[in-house]
């Protein structure tokens, strides 16, 4: 695998890592375990707990020098953050109210920042082992057990007969987005709706499965930044509704502004913005 990645020498043992993490959370999956809430009222179980001590060991083992930010350690003040030129981004139990379900759908996600920018994420499915990385210039990469990994691109409109799929949150939406999703019926026909937790949904983008993923609801930046990179590497984008780069600077807040993901070529993409506007 080594040989596809020289243009970053991190992204094999992060994804070594992601599987390592994906291991420890198995044996907490369906197993009745306990969940406890958070400052925030989000859940929190000993499986998150155990993935965030092994990869922030391993990440810290890899480069000491480059700080984590991670959902279970991310009590760390601005002004600390706005010095950081480099550091990574954990989510290390990404749907952690579907793996509290018993649903397959939760990942591990792991995502290297520069300058605010994603440099390249990983997003691996303990459950299933199915691995997706990638980063802008670098492409993207689905890997199955015992499969060599195959690379992957965004479609830039459905298949002749097949109908434009947009994902889904199943737990979160607004009026905003239904709002949306509205628009683009209007103008691109009856629409598809691909519900999947988790940071999948720009998976879903990135393998050319689904053509939109808008998200006008709240998400925090370890929810979606490895699976970016993902999605940039694959030929898509992340916009701001302002049409601006999505990106991760150093604000007070960790929560995300709304976003736009979707095939960076796409003819609908001013349509979608303007309806994202509106």
């Amino acid at each position: 695998m080594s040989e596809l990645f020289l243009g970053h020498p991190f992204i094999a043992p992060v994804i070594e890592l992601a599987r390592q993490a994906g291991e420890v959370i198995l044996p907490y999956w369906r197993a009745d375990v306990a969940v406890t809430s958070k400052a925030d009222d989000s859940p929190v179980t000993a499986a998150d707990l155990a993935a965030h001590h092994l990869i922030l060991a391993g990440l810290t083992a890899l480069d000491p020098s480059i700080p984590v930010l991670s959902e279970e350690d991310a009590d760390i003040d601005q002004s600390v953050r706005a010095g950081w030129q480099r550091w990574w981004l954990v989510d290390p139990l990404d749907g952690t109210k579907e793996f509290i379900a018993g649903s397959e759908e939760f990942t591990v996600n792991i995502a290297l920042i520069e300058q605010g920018r994603v440099v390249f994420g990983v997003v691996s499915m303990p459950t299933s082992g199915r691995c997706y990385f990638g980063g802008a210039g670098l492409g993207a990469w689905r890997s199955d057990v015992n499969e060599a990994p195959r690379q992957i691109q965004v479609r830039e409109a459905p298949a002749v007969g097949e109908a434009f799929t947009v994902v889904a949150s199943r737990r979160h939406t607004s009026p905003e987005q239904e709002r949306l999703l509205d628009g683009l019926s209007e103008g691109l026909g009856e629409l598809k709706l691909a519900n999947i937790g988790s940071s999948l949904k720009f998976c879903l983008l990135a393998e050319g499965s689904a053509d939109c993923y808008p998200r006008l609801a709240p998400t925090s930046q370890w929810d979606t930044a490895a699976a970016q990179g993902v999605l940039e590497g694959a030929g898509g984008e992340v916009l701001e509704l302002s049409g601006e780069p999505f990106s991760y600077p150093a604000r007070a807040s960790l929560l995300n502004p709304f976003f736009l993901a979707l095939p960076a070529k796409a003819a609908w993409r001013e349509r979608l913005l303007t309806l994202a506007r509106s």
